[in-house]
């Protein structure tokens, strides 16, 4: 796993954690479409915040799970990393 998260990497948690199945390129190409175009609640991305935040022992921004979409998502959560806010 690289230091940032990956649209890629993304769409592998939303198939582990949900259980959708989503072309990392169509969210590359589309990434201000809101979650829920992709078949992902807000239930299900609080399994993704959960799971990155086990990955890299430390807690996301409160807000992570409320990202409407995934360059909203991807940006708090890069910044955090690479921060380590």
């Amino acid at each position: 796993m690289t230091a940032q998260l990956t649209m890629e990497e993304l769409a592998a948690l939303m198939k582990k954690g949900a259980g959708l199945t989503v072309d990392p390129n169509e969210m590359e190409n589309r990434p201000d479409s809101k979650f829920d175009e992709f078949g992902l609640d807000s239930l299900g991305l609080l399994g993704i915040v959960g799971e990155l935040e086990n990955r890299h022992g430390r807690p996301l921004p409160p807000d992570a799970d409320r990202c409407k979409t995934p360059r909203e998502f991807l940006d708090l959560v890069n910044n955090t990393l690479m921060t380590g806010a």
